[in-house]
């Protein structure tokens, strides 16, 4: 309940709704004002969603996550130093003694009559294993023949794209690669050339030293691969039979 007034009149009866006499004026006029409106239903607090049932296994807190003013976080490093007389002692030990600083010295000198762990490269390098897949070379037969036979299924497995072959029949009738480039710029030395070729030709030996400084260098042709393989002839040939077993 409550008092209507009007500019330039005079308070009224008080207002329950219905119809209301208002005098302005020296004038009666009659309004029929609407019943004052009801509360609004108070708004149900949200239902939050539930976890669905095992065997799926949800992180804590995943379907009610907390916030900033929930968590409360344990410092497990921030336990109060212990009174008691031993540690007492033990910690002005450590602070009149040095006795952190000798043990740390101590822990060097161990260390200096051990084995070392590294190497001294490039005079000392590390075992290698049979599957290394290092610079790429081309292999001939022990009676000096060329392996490849131009077959062309290293090129076509290749997913970089980075062989280039072309090939041509002698005159007994054998077929020979006259062209064998690789782009070591685009390969990924991912094998797929060694696994296709069925006569062992094209390999990746165990060479890792082959840097450059230009991106040149790094195109390969039949002439560049095939000195390769009678440089590294026979490191490619134990890998082959170490690894034969496996393929």
């Amino acid at each position: 309940m409550f008092l209507v007034k009007r500019a330039g009149g005079r308070i009224t009866q008080p207002y329950v709704g219905g119809v209301i006499t208002i005098h302005v004026r020296g004038q009666q006029n009659s309004e029929c004002l609407p019943p004052w409106p009801p509360c609004p239903p108070p708004i149900p607090p949200p239902i939050l969603p539930s976890c669905p049932p095992s065997p799926t296994v949800y992180p804590p807190f995943y379907c009610c996550p907390r916030s900033k003013y929930d968590v409360k976080f344990i410092y497990i490093n921030d336990t109060p130093p212990k009174t008691g007389f031993r540690d007492f002692v033990d910690r002005a030990s450590q602070t009149l003694f040095w006795t952190e600083l000798i043990r740390g010295f101590a822990v060097t000198l161990s260390h200096i009559f051990c084995e070392p762990a590294t190497i001294n490269y490039p005079f000392e390098k590390g075992p290698l294993s049979p599957r290394f897949r290092g610079e790429h070379a081309l292999r001939r037969y022990p009676s000096g023949e060329e392996r490849c036979i131009a077959c062309k299924l290293c090129e076509a497995l290749c997913p970089a794209q980075a062989i280039t072959i072309e090939s041509e029949q002698r005159e007994d009738g054998s077929r020979r690669a006259v062209r064998y480039d690789i782009d070591l710029n685009k390969c990924i030395f991912c094998g797929y050339c060694q696994e296709a070729c069925p006569v062992d030709a094209i390999v990746e030996g165990p060479n890792f030293e082959y840097s450059t400084f230009t991106r040149e260098e790094l195109f390969y042709n039949k002439e560049k691969l095939l000195t390769n393989g009678d440089r590294w002839e026979p490191e490619i040939a134990s890998n082959i039979r170490d690894n034969h077993l496996y393929r």
